[in-house]
């Protein structure tokens, strides 16, 4: 049977370690994990060791077009194509208003969650032209909703706007690419890292959100991605980890 190649970014740590395990575990795939030091990222070479031949750890930093470019020639030299790709690499370093959300934070933010993910995608699209049903995935983020996200108490102007961007990204790409399976993906509050970065920052998301542990958000997410009966006819839709879809 041939395999389906996956490839996922910022998978060192978090969701997207999350992520290539739970894939790892599954019949008939191969997974390109996105590191941007893989000489460092332990989890994976473990992951490597567990299943070898299935897990390849490759060099990729967010935004870095050269980066891109040579983990893409390495996949084509080992599989020869891709048939999903998950942009999960991702930052959240700085809480604050309009008014004291420095201007490298929102460059910052916006180079890694739009400019990543667009680079991602132009480096990959010639593999994934190979597959018979291509997946562009982008974990993005409830907070990017300028419905809902934009009205929170809570000091994500940098993080939401840049996830704002990201979930335009999806539409567009959607738009030109209509052969394109194109998903935008929220995990969630999900227990990392990052999230702890967060709520030592911010009173308000310490106090009012429940966070919910890595496996079940990417269960969820994974759910998502491989549903057979997803519609795709109206483009993508801002979907929760849980399936329920938030407003652009």
């Amino acid at each position: 049977m041939v395999s389906t190649v996956y490839l996922v970014s910022g998978a060192n740590r978090g969701i997207g370690l999350g992520l290539v395990t739970t894939l790892a575990a599954r019949p008939n795939v191969i997974i390109f994990a996105g590191a941007r030091t893989p000489a460092s990222a332990t989890n994976l070479k473990a992951l490597e060791a567990k299943y070898p031949g299935k897990v390849h750890t490759v060099k990729l930093t967010s935004a870095d077009k050269a980066d891109n470019q040579a983990a893409v020639e390495e996949i084509k030299r080992v599989a020869g194509k891709l048939d999903v790709v998950i942009a999960n690499a991702g930052i959240a370093k700085f809480l604050g208003s309009v008014l004291t959300t420095p201007e490298q934070e929102l460059r910052d933010h916006y180079e890694i969650n739009v400019i990543g993910p667009a680079v991602l995608f132009q480096a990959t699209w010639p593999l994934l032209k190979a597959s018979p049903k291509p997946i562009f995935g982008i974990v993005s983020s409830g907070v990017g909703s300028v419905a809902t996200g934009a009205t929170l108490p809570a000091g994500t102007f940098a993080y939401g706007a840049s996830k704002a961007g990201a979930n335009f990204l999806c539409m567009k790409l959607h738009s030109e690419h209509p052969e394109l399976v194109v998903l935008a993906i929220s995990p969630g509050p999900v227990q990392t890292d990052m999230s702890d970065f967060v709520k030592n920052e911010d009173p308000f998301i310490a106090a009012n959100m429940k966070f919910i542990n890595v496996e079940t958000s990417v269960n969820g997410i994974l759910k998502h991605i491989l549903d057979p009966a997803r519609n795709e006819k109206d483009g993508p839709k801002l979907t929760n980890y849980d399936g329920s879809v938030i407003p652009w």
